[in-house]
């Protein structure tokens, strides 16, 4: 009897021990939340091929450049349109007439200040003529009118001098311009045709005539 129970204490013990020795299984949390990257990727933007390139007028922007080229320095915005033998005439005649103008109003300004001095000197004098004066038979009446009309001369050069120069800007910006404009959709087609000239006794009197036509 002590032999059993001894038995049967011994074979729980043993079974105690083994149980507690089992490695325990964790099982994973399946509810863990996913942490989003803190920087997302950049995707990459789609681009649209069958979007029109946006239209660039070629001609205005070749006119402000000549526009302004002429505006700082005469002749610049025709030599920037292009080196030929007509630009080149246009700046040699440009630069022509602003030499004429200044020898011009070089000669004007002169003589203006030696009809002057004669004025003021018969003046001063009492009338009495300057011996260094080349026009000692002019009375002071023509002394003015000469003078006056030296000083109109000087301001009809300077009203010149401004009118150039505007004319030299406005001529490159239009050089400029016409440089790309397309000139091939344009077309003139000539055709005989009649003319109705006149309604006398009932009847359309015609005569023939030339019918021009102009494409654009």
């Amino acid at each position: 009897m002590y032999r059993s129970l001894l038995l049967s204490v011994l074979f729980l013990f043993i079974t105690v021990v083994s149980y507690a020795q089992e490695t325990p299984v964790v099982k994973k949390d399946t509810l863990i939340i996913k942490q989003k990257p803190l920087v997302e990727p950049v995707k990459a933007q789609k681009v649209d091929t069958l979007k029109k390139p946006a239209y660039v007028n070629l001609g205005k922007i070749a006119g402000r450049r000549a526009a302004l080229s002429s505006l700082m320095v005469p002749g610049l915005g025709q030599i920037r349109n292009g080196v030929t033998v007509y630009r080149l005439a246009k700046v040699a005649g440009l630069y022509t007439g602003i030499t004429l103008l200044t020898i011009s109003f070089i000669d004007n300004s002169k003589n203006y200040r030696l009809f002057y001095n004669e004025i003021i000197y018969r003046r001063a004098n009492d009338g009495e003529k300057s011996p260094a004066f080349p026009y000692n038979n002019m009375d002071e009446a023509g002394l003015i009118t000469a003078k006056d009309l030296f000083r109109r001369n000087k301001e009809v050069i300077i009203f010149s001098y401004v009118g150039l120069y505007l004319l030299n800007v406005v001529e490159a910006y239009i050089d400029a311009r016409l440089k790309y404009f397309n000139v091939d959709d344009i077309g003139m087609k000539l055709s005989p045709g009649l003319i109705n000239t006149n309604n006398m006794y009932g009847f359309n009197n015609v005569t023939p005539g030339v019918k021009l036509t102009i494409r654009l």
